[in-house]
């Protein structure tokens, strides 16, 4: 996130920190609400480990997003990005999305990757917009109401080419 960018997060009143496991019941609420297939809290309790990123983005005091990436080597794979329902259409998660990309190649990571569902055009729309290409799918990788969708995977160059 460029200075001027952070700026602007902190004048809007956003705070974006390292989420914590006092953060899981608010965490659990925003996922409930965004997805019909939800991860619980055990999952999410998982990515409490050295080679994960947690990142909470907090608007006065109310948690309003999150996002979970794994370090796997030199690769930052975003696992869930989400921001609550009554907030979306505001750009939070685009700022969530452009710290965990300041963040990875701070960390020295060279890519990010992710999987997006197929029927989730809003997000595979940032992801697009932010640079990231899709370079894959992987069928049947989501559960859905009609049994399996498929995966879009994009990937983020975080290096100069």
């Amino acid at each position: 996130m460029s200075a001027r960018a952070y700026r602007r997060t902190l004048e809007a009143g956003l705070i974006i920190r390292p989420l914590t496991e006092r953060d899981l019941d608010a965490v659990i609420e925003i996922e409930c609400l965004s997805y019909s297939h939800p991860w619980n809290e055990g999952v999410f309790q998982d990515c409490f480990h050295s080679n994960y990123r947690l990142w909470a983005l907090e608007e006065g005091g109310e948690l309003n997003g999150y996002a979970i990436v794994s370090y796997q080597f030199d690769e930052a794979h975003l696992l869930n990005l989400c921001v609550s329902p009554v907030n979306t259409g505001r750009g939070l998660g685009r700022r969530l999305l452009r710290h965990v990309l300041a963040t990875s190649a701070g960390d020295g990571m060279v890519a990010v990757i992710l999987e997006v569902r197929e029927s989730n055009q809003p997000a595979a729309a940032l992801y697009l917009g932010e640079g990231f290409r899709e370079i894959g799918r992987r069928p049947g990788y989501y559960p859905s109401a009609a049994g399996r969708e498929d995966a879009r995977v994009m990937s983020l160059s975080l290096t100069q080419s």
